[in-house]
């Protein structure tokens, strides 16, 4: 069994900043692809920004020069620090992990955590 837990939401002010963390245990050979979305309310999911397992990144135009992803393998946690948010980054972020296990790989999601931006 494979558990992701993320922390670090909250209430902010407009322009300030957020780190999230996410942390997966349970049965892991490996994880690959860890990535943080985001759900606001009324709006589809959508991704935010991806990290592989040998640090390569993509972010949502959106987001790009605000938000870094980043890793520790070795605690198989990704992190996910925001800055000069804005009222639009409202949502709940979930992060996802590509883990692959002794008897195959599978894609697992966290439980969400809220952020909301506003004065």
């Amino acid at each position: 069994q494979v558990q992701l837990v993320e922390s670090g939401g909250g209430l902010v002010q407009p322009g300030g900043s957020l780190r999230l963390s996410c942390a997966a245990s349970g049965n892991i050979f490996s994880i690959t692809t860890m990535d943080w979305d985001r759900q606001a309310p009324g709006k589809a999911r959508e991704l935010v920004a991806a990290i592989t397992s040998g640090g390569s990144t993509n972010y949502a135009d959106s987001v790009k020069g605000r938000f870094t992803i980043s890793r520790d393998n070795a605690k198989n946690t990704v992190y996910l620090q925001l800055n000069s948010l804005k009222a639009e980054d409202t949502a709940v972020y979930y992060c996802h992990a590509q883990i692959r296990m002794t008897l195959g790989s599978s894609g697992y999601w966290g439980q969400g955590t809220q952020v909301t931006v506003s004065s």
